[in-house]
């Protein structure tokens, strides 16, 4: 079955692309119409899956040890792998040495900048994570936000005494949560035709023509970090944890391919989840309340791409960092990356507000943007990648 299931995303992926390429505009419409449909139904189970997910895994397992222990294995990964993200993007950045963008092109750039952000801090982004409304954060898919709530609410719960009213709400939350898992599954059986719509989304883009030429060294350092990142620094963490690296990529394939189009971390959650414990014999327990966390704060594309850019940004305008400010840049990326939500061009969105808070020369911003597509695809996959890798870690590390 899984051979199967294989085999058709990688022909869904392929007619896709083909029809793609041959560029027949009706074809383009009904198959953008199709790949919008399949994002809205990820991202309509994935803020009720984070949710259910946390609040129950919390609520069984509120007063175990073993959840301080698979708590503490999260946030020491995450930390490990995104800060290795950052250091191997600058250290590829000073390697390939992107050189300096000519003036026009900045100044010609500012006009792609979204407007709206230009004000917006990086303090006004981390107060939108205190939610001053329970019913707001869900409405907004703000991810932070609910993880909090949900967090909070799982924990207290798990502290009630035993009761009828507590044996309620419990069993109504497995209850939804089993009822989540069948829709996603029952999403999965049809997502051929949601591959083959995002894959014609791509080859449209590739057919339209990017801006490559004019910031071609530095898209390079992304893309090549970001490769690193996935297909050697990844593997060897598994490695170093006795876990296969082969089996785990070819496991979580499906996930990957579905983040790489998606470009959201978040809105491919659940059939994470899913292939977590489907494909990977990853625990329940460890995989809804891993990856949840995870989506939310491990980050090593959003880490990368933040400090490649913002050194960038700010060589263009004219500032010769120091190492000791290169290291602190390193820093601001990871604590950004960390704080950032895992939606498509979330990663832009922050590196813009930091680099307009600096004074930087925002329009380099402008230039990046027909490109970042690709980059946030790319950026998406290894996210939900290290995403996998810790949950499967940690799995090993907690069992019995």
């Amino acid at each position: 079955m899984r051979n199967k299931q294989t085999f058709l995303w990688i022909m869904a992926l392929v007619i896709g692309f083909v029809i793609g390429l041959l560029d027949i505009q009706i074809l383009n419409t009904v198959m953008d119409f199709i790949a919008k449909i399949y994002t809205r139904l990820f991202q309509l189970l994935a803020v009720p899956t984070i949710a259910v997910a946390v609040f129950a895994t919390l609520t069984m397992l509120g007063n175990e040890k073993n959840t301080g222990r698979i708590f503490g294995h999260v946030i020491k990964y995450t930390l490990f792998t995104t800060f290795l993200a950052a250091i191997v993007a600058v250290a590829i950045y000073y390697i390939i040495a992107p050189t300096n963008l000519p003036k026009s092109l900045v100044e010609s750039g500012l006009a792609d900048v979204p407007k709206d952000l230009n004000a917006m801090s990086y303090g006004d982004y981390l107060m939108e994570i205190v939610p001053n409304n329970i019913i707001k954060p869900f409405l907004d898919s703000n991810v932070l936000s609910i993880l909090l709530i949900t967090f909070v609410a799982g924990i207290g719960l798990s502290k009630l005494p035993d009761s009828d009213n507590k044996a309620s709400i419990v069993k109504f939350v497995l209850g939804l949560q089993e009822l989540l898992f069948l829709l996603i599954r029952a999403l999965v059986r049809t997502f051929p035709l949601g591959i083959a719509a995002f894959s014609v989304q791509l080859a449209v883009q590739v057919n339209g023509g990017m801006a490559f030429d004019s910031i071609g060294k530095y898209t390079l350092v992304v893309l090549l970090s970001n490769v690193i990142q996935m297909f050697i620094i990844l593997p060897l963490f598994l490695l170093g944890n006795k876990i296969n690296p082969i089996k785990a990529i070819q496991g979580m394939s499906p996930a990957l391919l579905t983040a790489f189009f998606t470009k959201s971390s978040a809105a491919t959650l659940p059939l994470t989840i899913e292939t977590a414990e489907e494909r990977m014999k990853v625990s329940p327990r460890v995989s809804r309340f891993v990856l949840p966390i995870c989506t939310t704060i491990n980050m090593n594309g959003c880490a990368a791409f933040i400090a490649i850019t913002s050194i960038f940004v700010m060589q263009n305008s004219g500032l010769q960092l120091s190492w000791f400010e290169i290291f602190l840049w390193i820093m601001i990326s990871v604590i950004s990356a960390i704080g950032n939500a895992g939606v498509p061009m979330g990663c832009y969105f922050l590196t813009l507000s930091l680099m307009s808070g600096m004074g930087g020369a925002i329009g380099i911003m402008g230039v990046i943007l027909p490109i970042y597509t690709i980059i946030d695809m790319v950026e998406t996959s290894e996210n939900v990648w290290s995403d996998s890798c810790i949950a499967i870690v940690t799995n090993q590390k907690v069992k019995p």
